[in-house]
């Protein structure tokens, strides 16, 4: 089961978190995945500078509602 969490407090609320959420949800119900992908919002992670901060198990990355879908396809697919 890949976790991928999206951090939901109001520094990434305010760069688009809502909209990395809804892209993340559209390619798992694509690619078919909801049984191996688990996805899920928590408040502030304390990376706050680094846009829509987005957790794959341990590992952070910096995620936009521009750049989710390449995310999604790269971080996440090759983990499934």
């Amino acid at each position: 089961m890949v976790k991928i969490t999206v951090c939901i407090g109001s520094s990434c609320h305010i760069k688009g978190s809502r909209q990395v959420v809804e892209v993340l949800q559209n390619r798992i119900a694509e690619k078919q995945v909801g049984d191996r992908v688990e996805l899920s919002g928590t408040f502030c992670m304390g990376q706050c500078q680094q846009g829509v901060c987005v957790k794959i198990g341990e590992e952070f990355f910096s995620v936009s509602p521009d750049t989710a879908e390449k995310f999604f396809d790269e971080e996440v697919m090759s983990r499934v």
